[in-house]
Order: structure tokens, then sequence, then C-alpha cells
């Protein structure tokens, strides 16, 4: 005990404590001469792989697609029928449009236009009612290549 009545460690006047909120200080190196010069000072190094940094991620493979991929068993996604792409090809003969004139009416890509007729679009449920309101033609449910928006004959006597 010192002449103060408490432990030096805790009251001594000639002892100053200083308390600091900064850790030490984490550099970044970014270049290999950086890297050389820490190592050959001793300084402590760690390396991370930072996963999807700096990707675009709109334009990445989604796990579920890698899953499929890699499975074994015969996955894959529904396709339109070959049938629909016929009902659009008449319909879009009979307003005589191309391909072309049927995307823009839909605002869509041509290719778009062209996967649906060749079969080989998954289908879309909004592309679809799109390209009904345009053709004037059903292209879902049972009454498939009749005229869209024509009502039975029941409701149209009411």
């Amino acid at each position: 005990m010192s002449k103060y009545g408490c432990p030096t460690s805790d009251c001594d006047p000639n002892v100053v404590t200083m308390i600091t909120k900064r850790g030490p200080v984490n550099k970044t190196l970014k270049s290999a001469s950086q890297l050389n010069a820490a190592q050959r000072a001793g300084a402590e190094i760690s390396t991370e792989k930072k996963t999807m940094s700096g990707g675009n991620r709109q334009h990445t493979a989604n796990k579920n697609t890698l899953r499929l991929d890699e499975e074994t068993e015969e996955l894959h996604h529904e396709k339109v029928a070959l049938s629909l792409g016929k009902v659009m090809q008449q319909a879009r003969a009979t307003k005589g449009w191309t391909q072309k004139d049927l995307s823009t009416q839909i605002n869509e890509k041509p290719q778009v236009v062209g996967e649906y007729e060749s079969g080989k679009a998954v289908p879309n449920q909004q592309i679809l009612a799109k390209m009904e309101r345009a053709l004037g033609v059903k292209l879902r449910g049972k009454d498939i290549g009749k005229p869209f928006g024509a009502k039975p004959a029941a409701a149209a006597k009411k």
C-alpha cells in the first residue's frame, strides 16, 4: 500500500494508464512488392478468398442450376408444345406479321418469338398473355387456337 491508502497499481499518481479503443491496424496489401516487403519485415500475413466479390451477380449461375447440371437423374425444364408454335405461326401469318413485328408488339426480343414458335422456350405466362392480346388468339388452356376474348354463346345471349 502506498501513502494514499490504495494499491500502487490503481491510484499511484506517477503511473499513467492509457485506454484506447483502437486495435492493431490491418493493412490490405494490394501488390506483390508490398507483400514481399511485409514478409521480409516479419509481419503477420493472412490471406482470405472472397467469394462472389466484384462479380456481376445478375448473370451468375444459380446454385440450383448448378445442382441441376450435376444431377444424374434426367431432370429438365418443361418446354412449350410444338402445336402452340404452329398456332402462333398461323395467327401471325393471318395478321401478315413477321416474327420481328410480333416481337415489337409485345416488347420482347425477336429470339423469344422464335423460341416459342420452334417449341424451345420455357413457358412464361406473362409473355403468353402478351402474345394472346397481340395475336387475338388463345394460346393457353383448352381453347388453344380460338379467337381471344370470344364469349361463349350462353353468355352472349344474356
